[in-house]
């Protein structure tokens, strides 16, 4: 038996056909986001750098820049970093966390958490949403509410600013700290390996060493 379907009826079937894809796409790309690494204050750096850093700890599959849409500067501070999976990430953040962070051979305050959707300017949209930007003139009623949320913008982006110095220069010290801990360590090691301070413990202890 053929039953007539109306277009009420035609349009609810293609929106749940398109919210099912939608779900696919949705968790096909949730997927994807637990193997990002999201990694801030890395400054005037290429791609290839932070491969280099990260390659010894993870195989770097992908880097990916994050603008800086709200700082004095275009240049990018963050950047997305594919890792091969969702431990390696942990690993990566683990290791960044406690360890001064190498590049060009200088430490740098570099921090490091597992991305989420939101940092992802690809992830899929969301049906019946749709985003529109058009001029208002001062006599739209809302020009002052658009005026208001500008000033606003700017404001947060000025706080932002001034958190990431604070930030900025708190980590620096606390690497700083973590660098000259690190440096009296093999500093002290390569002393008792270089005279006969090793020697004498080992043959003490009858230990056998190599004399390497």
């Amino acid at each position: 038996m053929l039953t007539s379907v109306g277009p009420a009826d035609a349009k609810e079937q293609w929106y749940k056909k398109r919210v099912n894809v939608h779900l696919g796409f949705e968790i096909e790309f949730l997927c994807r986001v637990v193997n990002f690494a999201f990694c801030s204050y890395i400054l005037q750096v290429t791609k290839s750098v932070i491969r280099t850093a990260l390659d010894q700890f993870a195989a770097v599959k992908n880097v990916k820049f994050i603008p800086n849409y709200l700082g004095p500067s275009n240049l990018p501070q963050c950047a997305l970093v594919e890792l091969d999976s969702a431990k390696k990430v942990k690993e990566v953040r683990a290791v960044i966390g406690q360890y001064p962070f190498m590049m060009y051979g200088m430490p740098r305050p570099v921090r490091a958490r597992p991305a989420v959707a939101e940092m992802f300017d690809d992830r899929p949209v969301k049906p019946k949403r749709k985003m529109k930007c058009c001029w208002l003139e001062k006599n739209d009623p809302n020009f002052e509410v658009a005026r208001e949320q500008k000033n606003l913008t700017r404001k947060h982006a000025a706080e932002i600013a001034f958190m990431h110095k604070v930030h900025l220069k708190e980590e620096e010290a606390q690497q700083a700290k973590t660098l000259k801990v690190h440096y009296k360590k093999f500093k002290l090691i390569e002393g008792i390996m270089t005279d006969i301070t090793a020697l004498t413990l080992t043959r003490k202890y009858n230990l056998a060493v190599a004399d390497e």
